[in-house]
């Protein structure tokens, strides 16, 4: 007879493991399949974020920041450095050690609720079955009341370019490169392949960027993205949008990529080094028993409602292979909804307040929705904008590119969006999140008092600056 539980979830990354988590708190008997391992072949959680994605990407990141701000900012505190040298190894060896102790940190946190770890791959068949097929190719049969499905995604491949060991890179291969590329070339100007960018052109690389759209981060603000792209291109990243790779060829350690412009003119450039960041893809291989009840749509995500239900009874799946976006945070709360939900209890997700972030310098952050949205739809607006450029506390940093811009119903004056590209901004937008999922207006933020000096005063201005109410710039009308 199989071993039964109450709650089975498949996958261990940051939707998986906060799953069941939960449900472990909540009472449930609980266990999480998970099939990655090290390469001691003991089972790792965390999955893409925690391993290979959002931690072991800002590590670097703030490494190369700290390199780069000692190298060329530190003059202008009157801070005399001397020559300044980056150990690549050591970076990506401090890189592994912050994985290593927070993973080891999530197995710690199962054995504390009391969830079982099951190492295998995971496959849901008909009725709640799971068959896991462990590292050694043996099967077990598990059953469960309740299942989610939390198994992630995968980065998306093109056959331009296929991944070649230590010359075409995915997301994984980019953050263990051990030498700094003197020629770096980057397929895909979204996050990662900006994030990627801003890193290794900090430590010298050559950093060009193919995009096939002719728009730069179309999903982002145009204030935003326009500020972006020129902020970016300042600091030394080529940018080319409208522009698609067709061909790769790899001649011993460099690679030669074949490109066409949106006039159709075809060029080549070589690089040390390609990585390829055109996106992801839910990673569903193997996951479902055909007669298991869960359904896909064509893109192969699985179809479920608002709270995460499947078409299967008792069967839940959250995260990447859901609609939505791609975050880890997003998963996160599916999996602490959707474990509430099997408990008996209450509880629903607001999609409307999802943050999202781009860990460049200065960082990107937006939530809600934007202007070219709104004004698409017919909204009526007003708009507060305050720049970085203003804000004592941002000049005493000598951190002042950048802004604030806050959306609100002219009507009703509701907070509908916040597009910050500025320092901190990934920590400033909490601000407007929470002030957003409790229904806020421009004038509760406008209100509020603030710290001063502050970064956070430049959204206290936006806020006050929709009615034109600004202190700190000029406003567009006097004060009523």
């Amino acid at each position: 007879m199989s071993q039964e539980f109450d709650v089975v979830v498949i996958g261990g990354g940051p939707g998986g493991y906060v799953a069941a988590i939960r449900a472990a708190q909540l009472g449930l008997n609980t266990a999480c399949v998970e099939k990655w391992t090290n390469d001691k072949g003991a089972t790792v959680l965390g999955g893409t974020c925690l391993n290979v994605g959002c931690i072991p990407s800002k590590a670097l990141l703030d490494s190369t920041h700290k390199y780069h701000e000692a190298k060329t900012d530190f003059s202008v505190h009157g801070i005399a450095t001397g020559e300044v040298t980056m150990n690549v190894p050591a970076m990506i060896e401090r890189k592994e050690k912050i994985v290593k102790q927070l993973t080891m940190g999530v197995a710690g946190l199962f054995k504390a609720n009391g969830v079982t770890l099951l190492q295998g791959k995971g496959k849901l068949l008909k009725e709640r079955h799971i068959s896991v097929t462990a590292q050694d190719g043996s099967v077990s049969e598990i059953k469960a009341k309740s299942v989610i499905l939390a198994s992630g995604s995968v980065p998306v491949n093109i056959p331009p370019a296929p991944l070649t060991d230590n010359v075409i890179l995915d997301n994984v291969g980019a953050l263990n490169i051990t030498e700094t590329p003197k020629r770096l070339g980057i397929i895909g100007a979204g996050v990662i392949g900006l994030e990627m960018g801003t890193l290794w052109q900090r430590l010298g690389s050559e950093v060009v960027v193919y995009e096939a759209l002719d728009s730069f981060l179309g999903m982002a603000d145009k204030d935003l993205a326009k500020e972006g792209s020129k902020l970016l291109k300042k600091q030394g990243l080529d940018i080319r949008l409208g522009t698609l790779v067709s061909g790769t060829k790899v001649n011993g350690q460099e690679v030669e990529v074949t490109s066409k412009n949106a006039a159709g003119e075809e060029s080549k450039q070589t690089f040390d080094k390609l990585i390829v960041a055109v996106g992801r893809k839910p990673y569903t291989d193997g996951l479902l028993a055909e007669d298991c009840g869960v359904q896909m749509d064509e893109r192969g995500f699985i179809h479920v409602n608002e709270q995460c239900v499947t078409d299967a009874p008792g069967v839940y799946a959250i995260g990447d292979i859901v609609r939505g976006p791609m975050l880890a945070h997003k998963a996160s709360e599916e999996g602490i909804m959707v474990a509430d939900i099997i408990a008996g209890h209450k509880a629903q997700m607001n999609y409307d307040c999802i943050p999202s972030v781009i860990y460049t310098h200065p960082e990107m952050a937006w939530v809600g929705r934007t202007e070219q949205e709104l004004k698409a739809e017919g909204v009526e607006l007003k708009v507060g904008k305050f720049p970085f450029a203003a804000s004592g506390r941002a000049m005493a940093a000598n951190e002042t590119d950048g802004f604030v811009k806050l959306i609100a119903d002219a009507q009703t004056d509701r907070v509908l969006g916040c597009h910050i590209i500025g320092p901190q901004a990934s920590e400033m937008i909490a601000q407007v999140v929470i002030a957003m999922e409790f229904g806020s207006s421009s004038e509760d933020l406008a209100l509020t008092v603030f710290a001063h000096p502050t970064l956070s005063e430049a959204l206290h201005e936006a806020a006050l600056a929709a009615d034109g109410h600004a202190i700190h710039i000029a406003n567009r009308k006097k004060r009523k």
